[in-house]
């Protein structure tokens, strides 16, 4: 299966002394909402995605802790690194909705967990796809859960 230039750049970076906060900052480049969050890619392979945050004063809310709308970006990361590791080069996909729970304070850094429990098949067709993503703290006590749901296509024939 052909692998989105994403997830390429990926498999080459991650085995690399400091690849990983390299891969993170590039991301940063090519999408930069996402340095909101000061991100770290931490583990990404098809149906899987693990990405964490620090608290620090950029997600801070009016009452200390990590912002919900912080946490939600840091979800979409996960989600849209495992959409990148998992969808094949052929296919492009789009998000098209998101559910959350907060589910507790967010009192620390946080990291965020997108998980497929089976890899889908991606036919000619649309394929509307749920990918569940669990954000927790740093004792690993859950604080948001969210769906993402994402629109699967064949990318157009040139």
């Amino acid at each position: 299966m052909a692998t989105s230039p994403t997830y390429a750049m990926w498999t080459r970076l991650a085995g690399k002394p400091g690849g990983r906060r390299l891969f993170s900052a590039a991301l940063c480049l090519r999408v930069p909402y996402f340095r909101t969050v000061l991100p770290h890619v931490r583990d990404m392979r098809p149906g899987y995605c693990e990405v964490s945050a620090p608290k620090w004063w950029g997600v801070r809310n009016h009452i200390g802790t990590f912002h919900a709308i912080a946490a939600c970006n840091l979800a979409e990361l996960a989600m849209g690194m495992l959409a990148e590791a998992t969808v094949p080069a052929t296919h492009r996909w789009l998000p098209k909705g998101m559910t959350t729970a907060y589910v507790a304070k967010a009192e620390t850094g946080l990291t965020a967990v997108a998980e497929l429990a089976e890899l889908p098949e991606f036919g000619e067709g649309g394929t509307e796809l749920d990918v569940p993503v669990t954000v927790s703290d740093k004792h690993g006590k859950p604080v948001v859960t969210a769906t993402i749901t994402i629109w699967v296509t064949r990318k157009p024939r040139a």
